[in-house]
Order: C-alpha cells, then sequence, then structure tokens
C-alpha cells in the first residue's frame, strides 16, 4: 500500500507537469519553435566548418591574416600619401582618401572579427550586444566603400566631358559635402536592425544580418545594385566619349584650320606682288625717260633695285612669321588634344578595371544575400557557411585590391609608394615635380607622327 501511494503520488506531479508544459508550449508557439528551429538551423548553418583540423585552421588562419594585414598597409599608404604629400593634396584626391578610409575601417573593425569567428567553426562568441554593433560596422563600411567608388565614377565622368566648367566647381567644400552624403547614407542602412524594423539573427550561436524580405530589398538595392548600375552607366558614358576621340586622331584627309589660313595668305601675297611688279616698272620707264645721263640712269636702278628687294624681304619676312605663329598654334592645339584624348584613354580603362574588379568581388555575394530570405526563410540561413565565408571574403578583397589599382594608373602615386616603402621619405615633392616636367618635356619634343 505504501508503494502503491508513493508511485501515485509521482504520477501524478509527472502529469500536471506535462499538463504545464503542454498549456506554455500552446500559450507562446513562436518562442517554443525559434529555440528549437535556430538548434536544428545551428547545425545547418556551420555545417563543414566544425571539423577544421589543425593544419586547415593554420593555413586558413594564415590567409586570412595576409589578407586582413595587406589591406591595411596598403590604404594606409594611400591616406599617408595624400595627406603628408603637398602635390597629391588636390580636391580631386579626396574621394581617394575616403575610399581608402572606408576599406581600412573594413580591415581593422570588421575582418579580425571574420577571421575569429571562421576559425573556432562559425560560432559567435563575442556576446548579442556586440553582435548588433559588428553588423552595424559591416554595412555601414562596405556600404561606404561601394557608393565611394560610384561617386568617384561620376566625378571622373564630368571631368571628362565638362574640362572647362568642373574643375571650377570641384574644390574641398564640394568634395567635403559628397563625401559626407555618402558616409550618413551609408549610416542610414545599418539605422533598422538598432531601432527595430528588422532584428539581427542572434541566438549565442550565430550572428547574422537581419532576413526580413522588405529589408533585405532595401539595403541590397541601396548598397550594391544601385551603385553598380550608376558605375556602369558612367563607364559605358566615358567609354564611348573615348571612342569617339580615337576615332578623331584616327581620320585623315581632312583641310585644317591653319592650312586655310597659310592659303589665304599665300594668295594674297601673290597678288600684292603682283601689283606691285608694274608700279615699279612704269616707275622706272618714267626715270628712264626724264633722265638723259646714263650714269644717273644706273643710279636710279639701282635705288630701284635695292627698295625692291628690300620690299622683298619684308614681305617674306611677314609671311614667315605668319606662317610659324600657325604652325606653332597648330601644334599647340594638337598637344592639347592629345593630352585630352589621353586623359580620356586613362579614365576609361582606369574606370574599366574598378568597375569590373567591383562587380568580379561583390556580384556574388549580394546576388546570394538577395536570395536567402526568400530561399531560407527569416530564421537563419540553409546556405552552407563555407560558400557563404568564401563570399563574403571574396567581398572584402575589394578593399585590397583599390587602392593598387589607382596606384598602377597613377604615377604620382606610385612615386609616393615607393618612396614611402624604400623610407625615403625627404624630398617626395620635388622628386612629383621633377618627374612631371619629365613628362611634359618628353610630350613637348614628340614628333608630329606621334601626335
Amino acid at each position: 500500500m505504501m508503494i502503491s501511494e508513493a508511485l501515485a503520488s509521482r504520477l501524478l506531479k509527472f502529469a500536471r507537469g506535462a499538463a504545464e508544459a503542454a498549456a506554455a508550449a500552446a500559450t507562446s508557439p513562436s518562442t517554443s519553435s525559434q529555440p528549437l528551429a535556430m538548434e536544428n538551423n545551428g547545425t545547418r548553418c556551420g555545417e563543414q566548418i566544425l571539423s577544421y583540423g589543425r593544419v586547415e585552421k593554420v593555413l586558413i588562419g594564415g590567409v586570412l591574416t595576409m589578407l586582413t594585414l595587406s589591406t591595411i598597409c596598403g590604404n594606409l599608404l594611400v591616406v599617408i600619401s595624400v595627406c603628408f604629400v603637398k602635390k597629391l593634396r588636390q580636391p580631386s584626391n579626396y574621394l581617394i582618401v575616403s575610399l581608402a578610409v572606408a576599406d581600412l575601417s573594413v580591415a581593422l573593425a570588421v575582418m579580425p572579427f571574420v577571421s575569429i569567428t571562421d576559425l573556432i567553426g562559425g560560432q559567435w562568441i563575442f556576446g548579442q550586444f556586440f553582435c548588433n554593433v559588428f553588423i552595424a560596422m559591416d554595412v555601414m563600411c562596405c556600404t561606404a566603400s561601394i557608393m565611394t567608388l560610384c561617386v568617384i565614377s561620376i566625378d571622373r565622368y564630368l571631368g571628362i566631358t565638362k574640362p572647362l566648367t568642373y574643375p571650377v566647381r570641384q574644390n574641398g567644400c564640394c568634395m567635403a559635402k559628397m563625401i559626407l552624403s555618402v558616409w550618413l547614407l551609408s549610416a542610414s542602412i545599418t539605422l533598422p536592425p538598432l531601432f527595430g524594423w528588422a532584428q539581427n539573427v542572434n541566438d549565442g550561436r550565430v550572428c547574422l544580418i537581419s532576413q526580413d524580405f522588405g529589408y533585405t530589398i532595401y539595403s541590397t538595392a541601396v548598397a550594391f545594385y544601385i551603385p553598380m548600375s550608376v558605375m556602369l552607366i558612367m563607364y559605358y558614358r566615358i567609354y564611348r566619349a573615348a571612342k569617339l576621340s580615337a576615332a578623331k586622331h584616327t581620320i585623315t584627309g581632312f583641310p585644317r584650320e591653319g592650312e586655310h589660313a597659310v592659303g589665304a595668305a599665300q594668295r594674297e601675297g601673290r597678288g600684292g606682288h603682283d601689283a606691285h611688279q608694274p608700279a615699279e616698272s612704269g616707275e622706272t620707264g618714267s626715270v628712264e625717260g626724264t633722265e638723259a645721263e646714263e650714269e644717273e640712269e644706273s643710279l636710279d636702278c639701282v635705288a630701284a633695285a635695292l627698295k625692291l628687294q628690300r620690299e622683298v624681304e619684308e614681305e617674306c619676312g611677314t609671311r614667315v612669321s605668319r606662317l610659324l605663329k600657325t604652325g606653332e598654334h597648330h601644334q599647340r592645339r594638337k598637344r592639347k588634344n592629345q593630352s585630352i584624348f589621353k586623359r580620356e584613354q586613362k579614365a576609361a580603362a582606369t574606370l574599366g578595371i574598378v568597375v569590373g574588379a567591383f562587380t568580379f568581388c561583390w556580384l556574388p555575394f549580394f546576388l546570394v544575400s538577395t536570395a536567402r530570405p526568400f530561399v531560407c526563410g527569416v530564421e537563419c540561413s540553409c546556405v552552407p557557411l563555407w560558400l557563404e565565408r568564401t563570399l563574403l571574403w571574396l567581398g572584402y578583397a575589394n578593399s585590397l585590391i583599390n587602392p593598387f589599382i589607382y596606384a598602377f594608373f597613377n604615377r604620382d602615386l606610385r612615386t609616393t609608394y615607393s618612396n614611402l616603402l624604400r623610407c625615403r621619405y625627404r624630398n617626395i615633392n620635388q622628386k612629383l615635380s621633377a618627374a612631371g616636367m619629365h613628362e611634359a618635356l618628353k610630350l613637348v619634343e614628340k614628333p608630329d607622327t606621334d601626335l
């Protein structure tokens, strides 16, 4: 009897506990299903990356560390070069400094935490509060880098299509306003998850940006698709302008402006000389008719011949000086056209490589990010973590190659990089001025066949 009473009391307590659990599950199904979903998705988000061996961790850690350090060094060189070298402190380079600051922020505030998370298997260990801060920094810095590239493409296009009016408006105040607008717009994308519109995914195991459908469309459109469309349009227009300029330089056989002026001068000179000759012959005849002595006649002939010779020399000198001035003006115009042509070709090549590298690095990541909530839902990501992290680091690589792209096409930046890396800090401005003068002399001394 005692055993049966104790067993009955235990069964009653168990039944009451089960009833209370069922009631709690019925009243809050979302709170009970979310941890279960997170638990199931926890393995789905981080599979294939939790079993890294020591050798794999060393290799991956070495690659990610080199990528981070190289990004820091490259963008730091840009900032130091423009800030401390007088010739590079121009309003047109302020955008490049803003781009370098954005990429440097990615390398300092984002890449180290992503590297640590990847090395320990994809688990977020820095807490929920810092997860929101980390996502905000990641989104803001990457968006600022992308949008600065977009503004640089617009700046280059205006500099090519409006070479006379745009540089006047291109002052430091205008550039500062453009840079401030870029950073404010980039920060606006990070605000919705912080103020309750779309909550980031963080259950203590993963740290993922909000998968809300509306926020995903808004953030990817503003951060990537709109800037990429603008960059492609600007590149097409610059390429078309460079192509038209190249066509003008290849067309031959048309008369030039200088040739019309020279032909008119030659025809005018011939008419004046022909009209002058009868007058002189008439004067000589009148002298022969009035003077009888041979000596006086010969003296008058000699004087007339000398006078005619002086007039001919003066006329020839006028023609020669006119031809020289016309030729000099023509050569100056040709050198100016060649300078514009080279600038257009250089801008088209630079922007083409920038747009190509940008699209190659970021397009796969944003395609996956846009499709992920529609395929996987809003709770977590069903994309394999190794694929997601690979595409993310491919996007981060764009922050590494940006400073080297601009240095490759900018002689002043290349010279400054070389001097800074070799610790030759003195007389950098004088070296840049000497290099620019040498380049200008080479352009002036170039033969006409090359022009």
